[in-house]
Protein backbone atom coordinates (compact mmCIF):
# COMPACT_ATOMS: atom_id res chain seq x y z
CA UNK A 1 0.00 0.00 0.00
CA UNK A 2 1.00 3.09 -1.04
CA UNK A 3 -0.11 6.61 0.63
CA UNK A 4 0.19 10.42 0.23
CA UNK A 5 0.00 13.04 2.93
CA UNK A 6 0.07 16.33 2.05
CA UNK A 7 0.40 19.44 4.55
CA UNK A 8 0.84 23.15 4.52
CA UNK A 9 -2.33 24.68 3.30
CA UNK A 10 -3.98 27.27 5.31
CA UNK A 11 -5.15 30.98 4.27
CA UNK A 12 -2.80 33.81 3.69
CA UNK A 13 -3.43 37.39 2.75
CA UNK A 14 -2.83 38.25 -1.02
CA UNK A 15 0.91 38.44 -1.75
CA UNK A 16 1.54 35.99 0.93
CA UNK A 17 3.67 32.78 0.89
CA UNK A 18 2.75 29.32 1.59
CA UNK A 19 4.83 26.21 1.39
CA UNK A 20 2.87 22.61 0.70
CA UNK A 21 4.30 19.52 1.12
CA UNK A 22 3.66 15.90 0.28
CA UNK A 23 5.25 12.89 1.51
CA UNK A 24 4.90 9.45 0.14
CA UNK A 25 5.21 6.54 2.24
CA UNK A 26 4.62 2.78 1.86
CA UNK A 27 5.61 -0.27 -0.41
CA UNK A 28 7.85 2.11 -2.42
CA UNK A 29 10.22 0.92 -5.24
CA UNK A 30 10.33 3.88 -7.25
CA UNK A 31 8.92 7.17 -7.82
CA UNK A 32 8.90 9.08 -11.12
CA UNK A 33 6.66 12.15 -12.03
CA UNK A 34 5.46 14.39 -9.40
CA UNK A 35 3.02 17.14 -9.58
CA UNK A 36 0.49 19.34 -8.01
CA UNK A 37 -2.98 20.11 -9.35
CA UNK A 38 -5.26 22.56 -7.76
CA UNK A 39 -9.59 22.29 -8.06
CA UNK A 40 -11.31 25.66 -7.29
CA UNK A 41 -15.00 25.53 -7.07
CA UNK A 42 -17.02 25.40 -9.97
CA UNK A 43 -13.69 24.37 -12.21
CA UNK A 44 -11.78 21.38 -13.54
CA UNK A 45 -8.58 20.05 -11.44
CA UNK A 46 -6.09 21.67 -13.29
CA UNK A 47 -1.89 21.19 -13.30
CA UNK A 48 -0.18 23.75 -11.48
CA UNK A 49 3.33 22.02 -11.57
CA UNK A 50 4.98 19.05 -12.01
CA UNK A 51 8.90 17.58 -11.75
CA UNK A 52 10.53 14.53 -13.72
CA UNK A 53 12.67 12.33 -11.57
CA UNK A 54 15.76 14.05 -13.19
CA UNK A 55 14.13 17.43 -11.95
CA UNK A 56 13.30 18.99 -15.10
CA UNK A 57 10.23 21.14 -14.05
CA UNK A 58 7.27 22.32 -15.83
CA UNK A 59 4.57 25.38 -14.81
CA UNK A 60 1.26 26.28 -15.66
CA UNK A 61 1.40 30.03 -17.29
CA UNK A 62 -0.44 31.13 -14.42
CA UNK A 63 1.78 30.47 -11.87
CA UNK A 64 5.20 30.90 -13.36
CA UNK A 65 7.83 33.30 -11.20
CA UNK A 66 5.51 32.93 -8.53
CA UNK A 67 5.72 29.24 -7.55
CA UNK A 68 8.65 26.46 -7.13
CA UNK A 69 8.10 23.04 -6.87
CA UNK A 70 11.16 20.64 -5.72
CA UNK A 71 11.70 17.03 -4.76
CA UNK A 72 13.43 15.22 -1.90
CA UNK A 73 14.29 11.73 -3.15
CA UNK A 74 15.60 10.51 -0.06
CA UNK A 75 12.54 11.46 2.02
CA UNK A 76 9.75 10.86 -0.92
CA UNK A 77 8.19 14.18 -0.62
CA UNK A 78 7.39 16.98 -3.03
CA UNK A 79 7.22 20.76 -2.38
CA UNK A 80 5.57 23.53 -3.62
CA UNK A 81 6.33 26.77 -2.74
CA UNK A 82 3.65 29.74 -3.61
CA UNK A 83 4.95 33.12 -3.31
CA UNK A 84 3.28 36.85 -3.97
CA UNK A 85 -0.18 34.54 -3.97
CA UNK A 86 -3.15 35.94 -5.61
CA UNK A 87 -7.17 35.66 -4.80
CA UNK A 88 -7.58 33.17 -7.66
CA UNK A 89 -4.65 31.06 -6.47
CA UNK A 90 -7.73 30.13 -4.02
CA UNK A 91 -8.50 26.02 -4.25
CA UNK A 92 -7.63 22.87 -2.81
CA UNK A 93 -4.24 21.27 -4.06
CA UNK A 94 -3.69 17.87 -4.72
CA UNK A 95 -0.15 16.06 -5.40
CA UNK A 96 -0.05 13.31 -7.95
CA UNK A 97 2.68 11.20 -7.84
CA UNK A 98 3.64 7.86 -9.96
CA UNK A 99 4.95 5.45 -8.19
CA UNK A 100 6.50 1.91 -9.27
CA UNK A 101 5.43 -0.57 -6.13
CA UNK A 102 7.18 -3.16 -8.29
CA UNK A 103 8.72 -4.13 -11.79
CA UNK A 104 6.69 -3.40 -13.81
CA UNK A 105 3.78 -2.15 -11.88
CA UNK A 106 3.34 1.83 -11.84
CA UNK A 107 0.51 3.41 -10.84
CA UNK A 108 -0.86 7.22 -9.78
CA UNK A 109 -1.08 8.06 -6.48
CA UNK A 110 -3.21 11.43 -5.17
CA UNK A 111 -3.01 13.14 -1.78
CA UNK A 112 -6.40 13.76 0.02
CA UNK A 113 -6.19 17.64 -0.61
CA UNK A 114 -5.59 20.78 1.25
CA UNK A 115 -6.98 24.02 0.81
CA UNK A 116 -5.26 26.89 0.01
CA UNK A 117 -7.48 30.67 1.01
CA UNK A 118 -6.21 33.82 -0.51
CA UNK A 119 -7.91 36.46 1.42
CA UNK A 120 -7.68 39.78 3.12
Amino acid sequence: QVQLVESGGGLVQPGGSLRLSCAASGSIFSIYHMGWYRQAPGKQRELVAGIRSGGSTNYADSVKGRFTISRDNAKNTVYLQMNSLKPEDTAVYYCRVQIATGWDVVNDYWGQGTQVTVSS
